[in-house]
Formats: C-alpha cells, structure tokens, sequence
C-alpha cells in the first residue's frame, strides 16, 4: 500500500493561541482575521495570479496539536457532548489522518516581497500548517437542498457584555488591534464552553493575541471580566 507525505506551503497566523476559544466553524467570527506567508518555493507571484477575483478559498491544513490517536467515534458539541457520531459523520480533528478543511474569506493578496495572503472569518489555531488553497466556486459547492444532519442551523447566540473594567482594558488594547471588541463578541456569541458546563459562578479563561481573557457564562450571556495583557499577568 502506497505511503504520501506532505509539506505546508505555510503556517497560518491567527489570534487564537488556545484551542479553547476557537470558533467550531469558520465564518462565525468575521473579525477573526489571519495571515498565510507561503513558503520557499510556492511564494511565487505567479502561483496565485488570477486567486485576487475569487472572494472565498478553502484551506487545507492539518490539526498539528490534536492527539495522534483517533477514535472510530466522537461527541459532537452540537449534540450537548454525550451522543456519539461515527468520526466521518463529524469534523473532529480525531481523525485516522488530521487532516481538516476551512471556509475562508480572502481579504487580501500582497506579492511584493513573497506571497502573503489575509483571509477573515478563520477558525484555526496560531501556527497551524496549510497543505494547500483552493478556490471556492459558489455554483458547484453551495447546495441550497443538501441536508446536514445533526447540525441544523447555526449555533444559539449568546449576549455578551464587558464588565466596566474589561471596556476600560478593550479599549486600551484596540489601539494594537481595532476590532478586538467585535472579535470578543464573534467569539463567545458562540458559547465556547464544554458542553457539560453550566456553572454562572465559573470563570473561564483563554488566549486571544497575547491577552488572557477572563469571562463567565449565564443561561444567555456571557460575561467578559478582564482582558489582561503580559504586563497585567504578571502583576495579578
């Protein structure tokens, strides 16, 4: 039987350096903006002329931080993390290969020294390794009468407000990154809880850039309660 190796054309830089945080599926975080330099020898003008009159492409890329052991079934967050789904019914990153495919925007291509390429609405952790781009053509991929299972429609939103100490920090950080606030809104609008979770009393925290965001959860909001920078961390 026939063996394949791969090698990135790039690594992904994103906000998100946790898993925790993540959107489960891109688009759902428009603001969630990141960057693909490609490398030597695919950094080429040439290699993506013509890519600048499509609006979205498809990532192929590699879960370089799940466990290398897969499992033939899986627990879907949508399905409340108790009910399993054989792993081809989901895309779990527990996969006999962990290999994933990702929706993106393409926002923008700069060739003048190298290839880099800006997409908005990612769902990939930092650094994660890109296999290879392809254009998303709307006719032939968009099924307006293609069923999808156990995932029917997007996720309940959640409200999210900022406690009056995290706007104060929000709006310091933003002169580093603008939209950081709609991020935060994109981001746990989704609920990024484990679905077992339900405790309005529990903080929860994750990495976003180089901030740790502190935040908790009732039936309907979520509650942003720092956004600390390295300096913060250090002297909390």
């Amino acid at each position: 039987m026939p063996e394949f190796s791969f090698s990135p054309i790039g690594f992904l830089a994103t906000p998100f350096r946790d898993r925790f945080g993540i959107p489960r599926q891109a688009q759902l975080a428009p603001h969630a903006r990141g960057q693909l330099r490609l490398l030597r020898p695919y950094d080429r003008a040439e290699a993506v002329r013509g890519l600048e009159a499509f609006s979205h492409v498809w990532l192929s890329f590699v879960f370089h931080r799940s466990a290398d052991q897969w499992s033939p079934t899986v627990r879907p967050p949508r399905l409340g993390g108790n009910a399993r789904v054989g792993v081809f019914a989901s895309r779990s990153p527990f996969r006999p290969n962990p290999l994933g495919l990702s929706l993106v925007e393409l926002l923008a291509i700069d060739t003048c020294d190298g290839v880099l390429l800006t997409f908005g609405g990612v769902d990939l952790l930092d650094g994660t390794p890109v296999l290879d781009i392809k254009p998303y053509i709307p006719f032939a991929e968009s099924q307006a009468a293609a069923r999808a299972g156990f995932v029917a429609g997007p996720p309940q939103q959640l409200a999210v407000k900022f406690s009056a100490q995290a706007a104060a920090q929000v709006s310091l950080h933003e002169r580093r990154w603008p939209d950081l606030a709609a991020l935060l809104r994109e981001v746990l609008a989704q609920d990024p809880r484990p679905a077992y979770a339900a405790d309005p009393l529990r903080q929860y925290g994750f990495r976003l850039y180089d901030l740790e965001i502190k935040w908790r959860c009732t039936a309907t909001r979520a509650i942003v309660e720092a956004v600390l920078g390295p300096q913060d961390e250090v002297s909390s």
